[in-house]
């Protein structure tokens, strides 16, 4: 984990002023920087290696592109996993989405993901349960996935957020407590 004092920090946040007054050069050093920590995110909810390269690529190709719209509001680094985790969970969708559509092309006989060879070595049982919270409690996603799959600090999550310190803190209480009874209630 990167933390706002260490070197590697001001470095990043030197490419990332120098990207952001149009240096092609210090682009390309900044996404070759972020890489693994990208591919150390998207690898989390991603285990097979293919998969989370593909989510890692997407999410660098929108960090450079959006690189921008960084706010300042909370670290860099953080609004970088925020990128990098919602690429991952794109990934999974669309992986999903094509392994339902490739076994209803092949037997349409009842699919069951986690033994679908396009989603082998996903996190299904905690990307299912991402997607419960969300559909359900879709304020609490975001926190969950900073502190818990994004190691972020506490104040770091509220900066990011834009909430207080004890409403996030009371998000992640409530997000794990959800995922869980879902994963306990699904898998137990």
């Amino acid at each position: 984990m990167l933390h706002d004092d260490t070197p590697e920090v001001e470095s990043l946040e030197r490419l990332r002023l120098a990207a952001l007054e149009g240096d092609g050069r210090a682009l390309d050093d900044l996404v070759r920087a972020l890489e693994p920590l990208v591919m150390r995110r998207c690898a989390r909810l991603l285990p097979h290696r293919p998969d989370a390269e593909e989510a890692c690529q997407d999410a660098l190709v929108a960090v450079a592109s959006k690189l921008g719209s960084f706010s300042g509001s909370g670290s860099f680094v953080g609004w970088v996993t925020v990128i990098a985790s919602n690429s991952a969970r794109s990934t999974y969708r669309s992986l999903k989405r094509r392994g339902s559509e490739q076994a209803v092309a092949v037997m349409p006989e009842a699919l069951d993901p986690r033994t679908t060879s396009v989603m082998a070595g996903s996190r299904v049982d905690l990307m299912e349960a991402l997607d419960a919270m969300e559909a359900a409690k879709p304020h609490l996603v975001e926190s969950f996935v900073l502190r818990d799959l994004g190691q972020l600090p506490y104040d770091e999550v509220a900066a990011i957020t834009g909430v207080p310190l004890g409403t996030a803190k009371a998000r992640i209480h409530d997000a794990r407590a959800f995922m869980r009874e879902h994963l306990v209630e699904r898998f137990g």
